[in-house]
C-alpha cells in the first residue's frame, strides 16, 4: 500500500511538472506571435484614407524611435513595423535633397555628402517624429511623412536646409513652407553646403521649373 502511495504520489509530482512545463511553452508561443510578423498579417489593415491616417497619428505622431538605416540624406529607416515591413521608412517633410540611389539621375551633386550629413546626425540615434496635422501623413510610395527632432531637439529637416545639404521643396504645402523657403534663402545668401559651386544644370528638375531664374545671376 505505502508502494502504491509513493507510486502514485510521483506520477502527480511528474504530472504538475508537465503541466507547468506545458504552460510555460504556451506562453512563450503567444508572447513570440504578438511580436512576430504572423500576427501582424493577421491584423486587419484600415479600411480607408482617413483609417490609415488616424493609425499613423496614433502609432507614430510624438513618439520616439530609433534610426536603423540612412536611405538618402531626406530618406530614412525606424526601428518599428509598417504593415508587411519590418521597419517604416520616413520622407522627411518639406525638402528635398540631392539624389544618391536613382536609377533615372544617379549620384546627383551634393548627394552624398547630405547623406553623410543625415547619418552623421541621426543613424543610430533616438528621434521623435512628427506628423503635419494639416497633410496627408504618406507620399506616393507609401513612405511616412513627417518632421524628425533629434536628440538635441534640433529637427533634421531644418538642419539640412539651413546647412545647404536640401533644398526647400516647393512641390508640396505644408505647415513650415514658409519658414523652409526662408531657411534656403539664408543658405543660399550665405553660399553654404551645395550653394557654394552648384550649377544650374545639377539642380533637380523641378526646382528649375519652379524657379527658372535661380543661379542666372551668380
Amino acid at each position: 500500500m505505502a508502494t502504491q502511495k509513493k507510486f502514485h504520489y510521483a506520477m502527480s509530482r511528474s504530472r504538475r511538472n508537465g503541466i507547468l512545463l506545458f504552460c510555460l511553452l504556451l506562453a512563450t508561443v503567444l508572447i513570440w506571435l504578438d511580436h512576430s510578423p504572423i500576427r501582424r498579417r493577421w491584423q486587419p489593415l484600415p479600411k480607408s484614407p482617413e483609417q490609415l491616417e488616424a493609425r499613423d497619428f496614433d502609432k507614430y505622431h510624438e513618439k520616439t524611435f530609433t534610426v536603423t538605416n540612412v536611405v538618402d540624406g531626406d530618406t530614412i529607416d525606424i526601428d518599428v513595423h509598417d504593415s508587411q515591413h519590418r521597419r517604416t521608412r520616413i520622407r522627411l517633410w518639406g525638402i528635398d535633397t540631392p539624389e544618391t540611389k536613382s536609377p533615372k539621375y544617379g549620384v546627383m551633386y551634393f548627394g552624398p555628402q547630405a547623406a553623410e550629413f543625415t547619418k552623421k546626425l541621426a543613424l543610430a540615434k533616438q528621434v521623435t517624429i512628427y506628423l503635419d496635422e494639416q497633410n496627408h501623413t504618406r507620399g506616393k510610395y507609401g513612405r511616412l511623412l513627417a518632421y524628425v527632432q533629434l536628440p538635441d531637439r534640433r529637427f533634421l529637416n531644418e538642419l539640412l536646409v539651413t546647412e545647404g545639404f536640401a533644398y526647400a521643396d516647393l512641390r508640396f504645402r505644408h505647415s513650415l513652407y514658409h519658414k523652409y523657403s526662408q531657411l534656403e534663402a539664408g543658405a543660399r545668401s550665405s553660399q553654404k553646403g551645395l550653394w557654394r559651386k552648384v550649377t544650374r544644370d545639377q539642380l533637380p528638375e523641378w526646382l528649375q521649373r519652379e524657379k527658372p531664374n535661380l543661379l542666372l545671376d551668380k
